[in-house]
């Protein structure tokens, strides 16, 4: 199937401070990459434009960004919902979507971005699915995010979205290009990482946060 044209920004969510981590997990490195880097990098090669970075904690001592808009989020501490809220309104007036991922899912592939791109409409949420439950990359279109300033409140971003709105969805099965695996802790970030070596994916959480 040839790829749409529409042009789709890519929003990369790294505005947490990383508590149970210990740090911002924008800062974490795996195989000698920050997460922040590796965020932008999975949505420039999914075929996103422009790509935006909502920064919070630890924003003075994140790398320069080559080819990303950092966006500077002073209220990071409000929550998920605030920063997605933050970046969307930071986006250029043209954009007719957003394709959304977060800065400790490093298991994401450009290839989901793709497909979710692929498969936008001006009237839809589409939402990449792994065994048949929702994950990231989600992409949503203008229209939606008005709806997000009911939604997208506290550490909830879409979740409640997709819940509420099921006519407004679209699922993409992703289940053979990767996973949303969190990175909450340096447990977690030695195991995707030999999932990285190996290509054996470890389980992963369903929160759509």
């Amino acid at each position: 199937m040839p790829e749409r044209t529409t042009v789709i920004a890519g929003l990369l969510l790294a505005a947490g401070a990383g508590r149970r981590y210990g740090r911002p997990k924008a800062l974490v490195e795996l195989d000698g990459e920050p997460l922040v880097r590796r965020g932008v990098r999975l949505l420039a090669d999914g075929g996103c434009a422009p790509v935006h970075v909502v920064l919070g904690a630890g924003a003075d001592e994140v790398p320069e960004l080559p080819g990303a808009v950092p966006v500077r989020h002073d209220r990071w501490s409000d929550g998920l919902g605030s920063s997605l809220r933050r970046g969307l309104a930071s986006l250029p007036a043209d954009v007719p979507g957003a394709v959304v991922v977060l800065v400790d899912q490093p298991l994401l592939s450009p290839i989901a971005v793709r497909r979710v791109r692929e498969a936008y409409t001006a009237e839809t949420v589409v939402v990449a699915t792994y065994a048949g439950r929702p994950g990231h990359p989600i992409l949503l279109c203008r229209r939606t995010w008005p709806l997000l300033d009911r939604y997208a409140m506290g550490d909830r971003g879409a979740r409640d979205l997709l819940r509420e709105r099921p006519d407004l969805v679209v699922e993409v099965p992703c289940d053979d290009v990767g996973a949303p695996v969190d990175v909450d802790t340096p447990a977690d970030l030695r195991a995707v990482s030999d999932a990285s070596a190996t290509g054996v994916v470890p389980g992963w959480s369903a929160r759509d946060r």
